[in-house]
């Protein structure tokens, strides 16, 4: 199960959010395959919105907010007497995060720490709670001068966000009801309590991208059962319904249908029983085998070796068709990926969320030029529409382990993570 963070959130981060560019697409993934890109229609209201209020004004005082927010705000905000409620709005997109929704969240996030008693985080809708961030308009922002500053700027900003989800100071419930990856997942996965229905669709699958599973996903992934972490991180193998719950990703599994009196419930709470309340919603047979039960001695055996090399080796060795269809999963992968993920989640077995972060903040940069393979992936799969990228190097034998190390290494004093 996930170990709860502890450590005190350094209040001096509270300005850092000045990047003044736009994201104008998002990538968003969805069952029928590891990613695609999702058609950006305007957003119509189905109903009319309830009194919520925007993101703070930095030159209000200390408790004021402007009540203009709309209903096509990309993020709605809503206190209910000294609790407060986070949606994101963007369904015609499954909620997919954006920068400007990451600055929105930041600031009102602390205000609320000194000012609720605790905070609930959704989605609009039953499609996604979030299907993942942009990673598209990063790379095309690599062609123009300059261009690696843009990615610079959004990875910074939503690991500062990361990182104060892992260490608030209040209850924080996150309802990942539907589609939960990448983005997603670091809004929700580090919060104290995360909430998963039958429609949960769980999946970190950035290797197939030429990334690595980032916002936090060494920290997370690497204090689940034995070799799952591993085992997810590499794959992007996707957990439905009650196994997030199995595999200790979420902390409790309600039926959907039982969510808006879960939520009215909490609301009406004048005191801190936030566990029994959960609890009272979670039914109480909860017999249904984890999924990947058949296969966890498996994955525990294969897992365990010392090289991705050795992974793949064991699982030609074993010979099941379970294994053979592994095999060809993770030859699909960006070798590089494979390997960066590998080593960044056993380090992170050994560090905290905040030095997690710090580590794969010089990951993500060192993948900020049009030679990696994140330029080559996403431009193959979501800008031209080929489902076959070219790695480089094409593979695993071909990557040294001093190639890998080299992307660990400290960025300069000004280019690091502060958080």
């Amino acid at each position: 199960m996930l170990k709860s963070t502890t450590r005190k959130f350094n209040h001096t981060n509270y300005g850092i959010f000045t990047t003044c560019y736009r994201i104008r697409q998002l990538l968003v993934r969805d069952n029928s395959g590891p990613i695609i890109e999702p058609v950006l229609p305007k957003i119509q209201p189905d109903s009319k919105p309830p009194n919520e209020i925007p993101a703070l004004n930095k030159n209000a005082g200390k408790n004021r907010m402007m009540n203009t927010s709309t209903y096509n705000d990309e993020v709605l905000f809503k206190e209910i007497k000294d609790k407060g409620i986070i949606t994101l709005n963007r369904p015609k997109v499954l909620n997919a995060l954006n920068l400007s929704m990451v600055q929105k969240i930041y600031p009102v996030l602390k205000e609320w720490e000194s000012t609720r008693k605790f905070v609930i985080i959704e989605g609009t809708g039953n499609k996604a709670f979030c299907a993942g961030g942009d990673v598209k308009a990063i790379i095309n922002s690599l062609n123009e001068p300059s261009g690696s500053l843009l990615g610079e700027n959004f990875f910074r900003d939503e690991y500062t966000l990361n990182h104060l989800i892992g260490t608030y100071k209040k209850p924080y419930i996150a309802i990942i009801h539907g589609i939960t990856m990448g983005g997603g997942v670091g809004l929700s996965v580090h919060g104290k309590y995360r909430i998963a229905t039958e429609n949960t669709l769980f999946a970190m699958p950035e290797t197939a991208i030429g990334l690595f599973p980032d916002v936090g996903g060494s920290y997370f992934l690497s204090r689940l059962k034995g070799k799952l972490g591993l085992y997810l991180g590499l794959t992007g193998h996707r957990l439905q319904g009650i196994d997030v719950l199995h595999a200790g990703i979420a902390t409790h599994f309600i039926p959907s249908e039982r969510l808006q009196d879960l939520k009215d419930d909490l609301l009406k709470l004048d005191t801190d029983h936030i566990e029994q309340v959960l609890n009272k919603y979670q039914p109480k047979d909860l017999m249904n085998e984890f999924s990947l039960s058949p296969y966890m001695h498996k994955i525990e055996k294969c897992f365990s070796s010392s090289s991705v090399e050795e992974i793949i080796e064991r699982l030609n060795k074993d010979n099941s068709e379970w294994a053979n269809q592994i095999v060809q999963i993770l030859l699909k992968m960006s070798p590089t990926s494979l390997k960066v993920t590998k080593k960044c989640i056993e380090e992170g077995s050994k560090l905290t969320l905040r030095e997690c972060l710090k580590m794969e903040y010089r990951l993500s940069c060192a993948c900020l030029h049009k030679n990696s393979d994140f330029y080559e992936g996403v431009t193959t799969l979501l800008i031209k529409k080929d489902k076959n990228p070219t790695w480089n190097p094409k593979s695993l034998y071909e990557i040294t382990d001093e190639y890998i190390s080299q992307r660990f290494q400290n960025l300069p004093d000004d280019k690091e993570l502060q958080i």
